[in-house]
């Protein structure tokens, strides 16, 4: 099989990554078929060894191959893996052993109080204001550019609504897709989640998790006409969706009238070697809504969040939620435009993803 060599200015190493994805998703290589060898998948491609072993590792993080000893690397991807993955219970004494934890420390309070200071400087009284209903156009604009360029997710400033933390943005969810619907929640999963679907007059409908996601049976069997995922790491179990669940998620919201909630919590701390392929990426339908927040990578006291829409949900949403003012003040939201504009909150989220590197190869040497 031949490949073309790498000519675009993205690394070598995601190009030959990002071919060999889209040979396996679209069935060049089956799953279980095997892939070529580090060093023919070098001279095809006319890169190094080294940078040909860190496109198939990657391959292999991402739950698209799997690497079987003294044998090869073999495509994964559509394969049930739930059908032979284990109970949860395992997967959360895994996910506990492997996965590394995250520093206590936040974002650096000096650099923090920098922000404050150009804020109080440059805004002056317009931190006293009344928010915007979705937010301030500077947190927004902000946004839009930070996830364009970190994680690959394209999004316009008026798909982006900010709110008070996840737990006041699922609520504007419920307003928006209605509490007529039935609602699937992965099992067990923050217990917050099935708590504000509860207090909104809905009964989540509880969906086991194996140790690669939501079981595949139990989705397939499940009434819900909306999904509310944790793809990244759920909480408590520690549980990743590999790559194919994440498609078969994409798949089931395929089906009319489905609805996902993707809720990406923490992500930014992955170790993988690029961004986290997010549902709202992959999406093929105007049909998932993204959630994140800052209290993991700034501070649990900042109550901040931010959902990400699709185009054909914004005048829903308006119609149906809009009427609630963004409770986050204008202060905070400026301070965060700051951070993101000056590249300060990537900073910090490189050293902590460095710290978290080096204690997981510390971790593995003893």
């Amino acid at each position: 099989m031949q490949y073309s060599k790498p000519i675009s200015r993205q690394p070598a190493y995601l190009q030959v990554y990002e071919g060999l994805k889209r040979q396996i998703i679209g069935g060049t290589y089956h799953p279980g078929q095997k892939l070529p060898s580090k060093r023919a998948l070098a001279d095809e491609t006319a890169v190094s060894v080294v940078t040909a072993q860190h496109a198939l590792d990657l391959l292999c993080q991402e739950g698209y191959a799997v690497a079987r000893e003294r044998s090869g690397i073999y495509a994964a991807f559509g394969q049930d893996v739930s059908r032979y993955a284990g109970p949860v219970s395992h997967a959360v004494r895994a996910s506990k052993q492997n996965a590394p934890k995250l520093p206590e420390s936040h974002f650096p309070m000096s650099v923090l109080a920098r922000h404050m200071r150009r804020v109080l400087s440059d805004y002056d009284e317009r931190i006293l204001e009344k928010a915007p209903a979705g937010g301030c156009i500077e947190l927004r604009e902000a946004l839009s550019d930070y996830l364009m360029r970190s994680r690959q997710i394209s999004v316009s400033p008026e798909q982006i609504i900010i709110g008070a933390g996840a737990e006041y943005l699922y609520g504007l969810i419920v307003t928006m897709l209605g509490r007529d619907r039935i609602y699937g929640v992965e099992y067990p999963s923050y217990t917050k989640i099935t708590r504000v679907y509860q207090a909104n007059g809905i009964q989540p409908e509880l969906l086991p998790l194996t140790s690669d996601g939501i079981e595949s049976a139990a989705l397939s069997a499940s009434p819900a006409s909306v999904l509310h995922v944790t793809p990244y790491r759920s909480f408590p179990s520690g549980v990743t969706a590999s790559a194919s669940k994440r498609h078969e998620y994409i798949k089931w919201a395929d089906q009319p009238d489905h609805f996902l909630i993707e809720d990406d919590y923490s992500s930014e701390f992955s170790l993988s070697g690029k961004p986290e392929d997010t549902l709202f990426a992959l999406r093929r339908k105007p049909n998932v809504i993204y959630v994140n927040t800052f209290s993991m990578t700034i501070a649990p006291a900042l109550r901040a969040g931010y959902m990400l829409l699709p185009e054909s949900l914004g005048p829903v949403f308006q119609q149906r939620a809009g009427f609630y003012a963004c409770a986050v003040p204008v202060f905070e939201q400026l301070v965060i435009a700051s951070l993101l504009n000056s590249g300060d909150f990537e900073r910090h989220i490189r050293r902590v993803r460095r710290k978290l590197a080096q204690d997981s190869e510390h971790k593995n040497t003893e």
